[in-house]
């Protein structure tokens, strides 16, 4: 499938700042069967000097500074991307240390004693991908999606407590259950094309990639209780969203900050 999407943050202050530092995840990824075709990122004002850099995880992180006063910055980043009809990707395998972490609790994912039991309710027995898909079906069966009960700091043991959440809380409740049963999982952000909406047709989305010894690793989406689709856009993959957020920053100033983000995804 060929998708585009137009990604526009808006960066907006009450008083003017200087000497702001920014950095973008949002160039999607090559490998898997996903192929991003073109790329590319403008800014209004224009004239900011963008460069890029890829980390330890194969991301690819854009970066740049605005030294003048300035009281707001558009970003939009352009992607054509082509997906595959099904995600399998055993041509990168995690060495010891990245197993380490994706099997070890974060401040997003703590290996509480209340995770670990919804864990050992749910998993059942089998392969790292057959108890994985149990963890993530009782999520969407036992877990309501519900906007506004969570934000971007909420961890896994919140969300098991009130039982509601977005893609975000549902992917952490996840990888929270799977490093529980001793499965290595990551979080992936990205994007989901949904064909039933009209103009702003989709939002970023969140889900989990789990390591299966036969099958490499694979990926869960709970929020709707399937594997990845052709409809999927891969952005990023960390330990948690704390490693791919889609923007992070600093600046010199008292100012407030707002940001605004509108994300439009379409057929290619």
């Amino acid at each position: 499938m060929r998708v585009r999407i137009e990604h526009t943050t808006s960066f907006v202050y009450d008083e003017a700042i200087v000497e702001a530092y920014t950095e973008l995840r949002l160039r999607p990824l090559d490998g898997a069967g996903q192929h991003c075709a073109a790329f590319r990122i403008t800014t209004d004002p224009i004239g900011v000097r963008v460069r890029s850099f890829r980390d330890h995880l194969g991301n690819e992180i854009h970066h740049f500074d605005v030294l003048e006063p300035h009281d707001r910055l558009d970003v939009t980043a352009t992607s054509e991307v082509l997906t595959p009809v099904s995600y399998v990707d055993t041509e990168r395998l995690p060495g010891m240390l990245e197993l380490h972490d994706y099997r070890s609790r974060t401040s997003y994912v703590p290996l509480s004693d209340e995770v670990r039991a919804f864990a050992a309710e749910h998993a059942g027995t089998g392969t790292e991908a057959e108890r994985a898909t149990r963890l993530s079906q009782a999520i969407h069966r036992e877990f309501t999606y519900e906007t506004g009960v969570t934000d971007v700091h909420t961890g896994a043991d919140e969300v098991l407590a009130i039982r509601r959440g977005v893609c975000q809380d549902f992917a952490h409740m996840l990888l929270a259950a799977c490093r529980c049963s001793g499965i290595a999982c990551r979080y992936v952000s990205g994007y989901l094309y949904d064909p039933s909406l009209d103009g702003d047709n989709a939002a970023s989305h969140a889900w989990v990639d789990v390591l299966d010894e036969a099958r490499g690793w694979i990926s869960l989406d709970p929020t709707h209780d399937r594997e990845q689709t052709e409809a999927y856009v891969r952005v990023a993959v960390g330990r948690d969203y704390e490693d791919v957020p889609p923007t992070r920053g600093v600046f010199k100033g008292v100012a407030h900050e707002t940001l605004a983000v509108r994300v439009v995804v379409t057929p290619g």
